[in-house]
């Protein structure tokens, strides 16, 4: 059994300074170690939230307006729920009104015969003074099907003066709000009162609510005369495939001024 002073020597040789931890060091050393790992792991972090933007960017892209095609559908024939039903461009006109369909200079518009069998058919004198005075005339509105067509269209056609498959001229102004009543048999017409002016816009016409004053008169010549009119479909007669809303013409009327 070791003795007292035995004792006292061996406790003094544990608690010397040459056998302690100095922690200053340790924490030191250790922090030197960690720092290149906190450094890979903040790079990889960084790459991460760069992956979710990234991906973030590229869904906003697909779900864009841009991506979405006239018919008011998504170019890749999804559906989009942010969408209403009935898709953004479905204001129930999904193409100009009959007044803009043939602009000031522009070619001719080839429009497909009714759906409803009606047809325009223009009725002006054969020939007319060149000048910038109207010249008067009617229009037909004829039923071809055979059934019973009824609905409205606005109170007159829209008249178009062109030649050689370039449009001259067309009505321009304000539009009257009444409405024509349309109820025709088959084979069955009726008739609006319409003028037009022998005179030539130009492009910068269509920008405004009406024409300029003192367009120039076209000069003497043969030209072709045309109508167009909205026409809306009593519910009734609205079956699968076929609009509401159709867009009559009819064959082209030649005049000549002099």
């Amino acid at each position: 059994m070791p003795s007292e002073d035995e004792l006292r020597d061996f406790l003094s040789y544990d608690a010397t300074p040459h056998n302690s931890i100095d922690t200053t060091q340790v924490i030191s050393r250790s922090r030197r170690r960690r720092l290149p790992r906190q450094i890979a792991a903040g790079a990889v972090s960084a790459l991460a939230v760069a992956g979710i933007v990234t991906v973030a960017v590229q869904t906003t892209q697909f779900t864009s307006p841009a991506a979405v095609t006239s018919q008011g559908a998504p170019a890749d024939g999804t559906t989009d729920e942010t969408m209403p039903a009935e898709g953004f461009l479905d204001t129930g006109l999904k193409r100009a009104p009959a007044e803009k369909i043939n602009l000031c200079t522009g070619a001719l518009a080839e429009v497909s015969p009714s759906l409803y069998g009606l047809q325009l058919d223009v009725t002006f004198p054969p020939t007319a003074p060149v000048g910038t005075d109207p010249i008067t005339g009617t229009v037909r509105l004829t039923n071809t099907s055979d059934t019973q067509v009824s609905g409205y269209t606005p109170p007159t056609p829209a008249l178009t003066l062109s030649q050689d498959g370039m449009v001259l001229w067309h009505n321009n102004g304000p539009v009257i709000t009444s409405l024509a009543i349309v109820d025709l048999a088959p084979g069955a017409s009726m008739e609006y009162q319409a003028a037009f002016t022998p005179v030539r816009c130009a492009v910068d016409d269509d920008t405004e609510p009406s024409f300029r004053e003192g367009l120039p008169a076209v000069p003497a010549g043969q030209y072709e005369l045309s109508a167009v009119i909205d026409f809306t479909a009593d519910p009734g007669m609205i079956q699968p495939g076929t609009p509401e809303l159709d867009l009559v013409t009819g064959p082209l009327s030649t005049i000549t001024l002099g």
